[in-house]
């Protein structure tokens, strides 16, 4: 198992609780095989249906958000940047800098939407230039995930892409600690994700996701839109082999 997240309280916690692995329960999901095709298909057939895509579910055991503060909350943006490796699918990840809220988290890149900002996506492909230098050339979008709503005050709307390679990656000084790939199959394959408990908290159980990647987990919020995006390509895509 990966290690915990970097903030050594949390990483204490962590350690002390109860970790349940998803694949070994009744949530236990198909492992899916995404391709470049696969996946413009599944995109241009919600597309052709004309509906908007439903609000994305909290998975996470713990209280909801209020209607109240779902009125409220401020819009914001993230892209789920699927690069079009010759290996494999990967997915961009970025960590959060030490200096900011959230240090040391995994999240997708992404952001607070501006006034100019002509749509969600608009949103999420210029805050992914300005956090990562992403090339917006390089970026083929597919379609939206429904919104997701956050505890901590934030109407998120993920969009998903293809990222066309070559590109070069730098990352905002004072925003992007590291820049990482993670695997698109590890992102559809519910062995991936476990649930873990509080020992104080046992009315809680909070989702995560482990990555190859040595100290890389994904959390939170970024773990919910991992699930989301999961349970949305469950409807079309065969399990892998």
């Amino acid at each position: 198992m990966s290690a915990a997240p970097t903030d050594s309280d949390m990483k204490r916690r962590f350690d002390e609780a109860e970790k349940i692995r998803v694949g070994e329960t009744e949530l236990r999901r198909p492992a899916l095989q995404a391709t470049e095709e696969t996946l413009r298909a599944h995109f241009a057939a919600r597309r052709a249906r004309s509906v908007p895509p439903p609000p994305l579910v909290n998975p996470h055991v713990e209280p909801r958000v209020s209607d109240a503060d779902r009125a409220r909350a401020v819009p914001a943006s993230v892209l789920i940047a699927i690069v079009l490796r010759e290996a494999r699918p990967t997915v961009l990840v970025t960590q959060r800098h030490p200096d900011i809220s959230f240090p040391g988290h995994w999240v997708f890149p992404g952001g607070r939407a501006d006034p100019g900002d002509a749509s969600p996506i608009a949103t999420a492909i210029r805050e992914s230039e300005e956090e990562i230098g992403l090339d917006p050339a390089c970026i083929e979008v597919l379609g939206r995930l429904g919104d997701y709503t956050s505890h901590s005050g934030f109407r998120i709307a993920p969009t998903v892409a293809l990222v066309h390679p070559p590109f070069e990656l730098t990352p905002h000084p004072r925003e992007v600690e590291a820049i990482e790939e993670i695997d698109l199959a590890d992102i559809l394959d519910s062995s991936s994700y476990f649930l873990f408990r509080f020992q104080n908290r046992r009315d809680r159980a909070h989702f995560a996701m482990d990555t190859a990647t040595e100290g890389l987990m994904l959390t939170g919020v970024t773990v919910s839109l991992c699930i989301g995006l999961y349970a949305e390509l469950l409807e079309t895509h065969a399990p892998a082999d």
